[in-house]
């Protein structure tokens, strides 16, 4: 152990009677964490699992690409990417301390992951809080940001599924945030400078707006005596900025073409109407209903086109977004008055939606979303209350054990009359040869 971190440990350990915990001690392997919070507005989560062999940090930033200026689109997936710029930054996880890490941004937050050995708690504490607390944001930092975030886009920019979630949540949503592509585009990009990057940072990076966990094989005590210390003088949001914004106007009831489309083409057709948020009480009803969809259509489509066929709710911290997605061929010759294979497919969409929701169905979709549930980790469950500000984890449990198939039936009909977007966009053969 070098010098520095002899003297981190020893200034912890000192200042230990000046620092007491505010709650009870976790009991070691509960799904409940120890919480505590920092003058700072910091809220802390700590797990200790004396099976684990890593020790693991998530901070996530309660403000995501919602955010983002019209114009600059991909701000804070840049501003993600800045917090770590360049290789040695992200080598230190793995070479020096045995673990990794991870970066998540999207719509409604931004999250660094980060693993290392057990003995190097300390020093993952503060290498998270140095890139956080006081990251180096200019020119250069900026520019190396922006090459990773374009290195992204290259790949997917030329995949049909991408390419079709974006034209049907455009449609659905116009400059409404989620309307809007979180990663942003070529030309956003190059318009996004470390000024723009600093001023999000300022805006949405405050203490008070995140919530740090921490778990694995730790020492709770040490654990949160270095987050004190370290994460200690991360300041204050000026003020807290509400996800306000204009409720969007409904979308065209006209199919868009994406690409050359004709006879014999490739398409991959997204149908989509707008959904829920996630902490609005029939957000369980649409992700049942949305199973029951897939299954309904996977069973009555072509054998062809049924692995092809998703339906998924993806909520947000405003409503968002039910879509269909399949892929088939076309075959009328007149584009321009239908699309064959798919207008068939969407008629099916409706006459699943008008189908009353049986016993049956219910029991099978809320038994398999149950597994889903029971797989999620814990961790994760408790940054997503805070990000979604859930009233309690019991009630989000509760909520979920209390629906019934009338719930579903009535998220169906709401489902039924609400206007759809639907884009039909060309794939390529050699990509589908890939």
């Amino acid at each position: 152990m070098n010098t520095k971190k002899i003297l981190i440990l020893l200034a912890l350990v000192l200042l230990l009677p000046a620092f007491p915990g505010t709650v009870e001690a976790q009991r070691p392997g509960s799904a409940t964490p120890r919480q505590e919070r920092l003058l700072n507005g910091l809220k802390v989560l700590l797990w200790n699992d004396p099976s684990a062999d890593k020790v693991t940090i998530r901070l996530r930033i309660h403000s995501g690409s919602a955010f983002d200026q019209q114009g600059k689109e991909g701000t804070m997936k840049m501003l993600s990417e800045v917090l770590f710029p360049n290789d040695p930054t992200r080598d230190l996880f793995t070479e020096d301390l045995g673990g990794g890490l991870e970066l998540i941004s999207n719509y409604d937050f931004i999250q660094i992951n980060a693993s290392s050995r057990p003995g190097e708690m300390v020093s993952l504490i503060e290498n998270i809080a140095l890139a956080v607390v006081s990251p180096r944001i200019d020119a250069e930092t900026t520019g190396l940001a922006r090459e990773r975030v374009l290195a992204e886009l290259s790949e997917l920019e030329g995949a049909p599924d991408y390419i079709a979630d974006r034209a049907v949540a455009a449609r659905l949503f116009g400059t409404f945030p989620y309307g809007r592509p979180d990663l942003g585009t070529q030309e956003t990009l190059e318009a996004i400078d470390f000024a723009d990057l600093r001023f999000a940072y300022d805006r949405l990076f405050g203490a008070d707006n995140a919530t740090l966990a921490i778990s694995g094989r730790i020492d709770a005590n040490l654990a949160f005596r270095a987050i004190r210390r370290f994460f200690g003088s991360w300041r204050k949001a000026d003020r807290q900025v509400p996800p306000n914004f204009r409720r969007p106007d409904e979308p065209s009831k006209e199919t868009l073409f994406v690409g050359q489309i004709e006879p014999g083409t490739l398409v991959a057709v997204r149908t989509a109407v707008r959904g829920v948020a996630r902490n609005e009480k029939d957000y369980h009803a649409y992700s049942v209903l949305a199973s029951i969809m897939e299954e309904r259509l996977r069973s009555r489509s072509a054998i062809g086109e049924r692995d092809s066929i998703a339906v998924r709710h993806d909520a947000f911290l405003l409503p968002g977004i039910l879509t269909v997605g399949y892929m088939t061929k076309v075959t009328k010759p007149d584009i321009g008055s239908g699309d064959g294979n798919s207008n068939r497919i969407d008629d099916q969409i409706r006459e699943a939606l008008q189908e009353r929701i049986t016993g049956a169905e219910f029991s099978r979709a809320r038994n398999a979303l149950r597994l889903i549930r029971s797989a999620i980790d814990p961790v994760a469950v408790w940054l997503d209350a805070d990000t979604y500000r859930f009233a309690s984890l019991k009630a989000e449990n509760e909520a979920f054990s209390a629906l019934t198939p009338e719930d579903v039936q009535r998220a169906a009909d709401r489902v039924s009359s609400a206007p759809t977007a639907r884009v039909v966009v060309s794939v390529r053969p050699l990509e589908i040869e890939k």
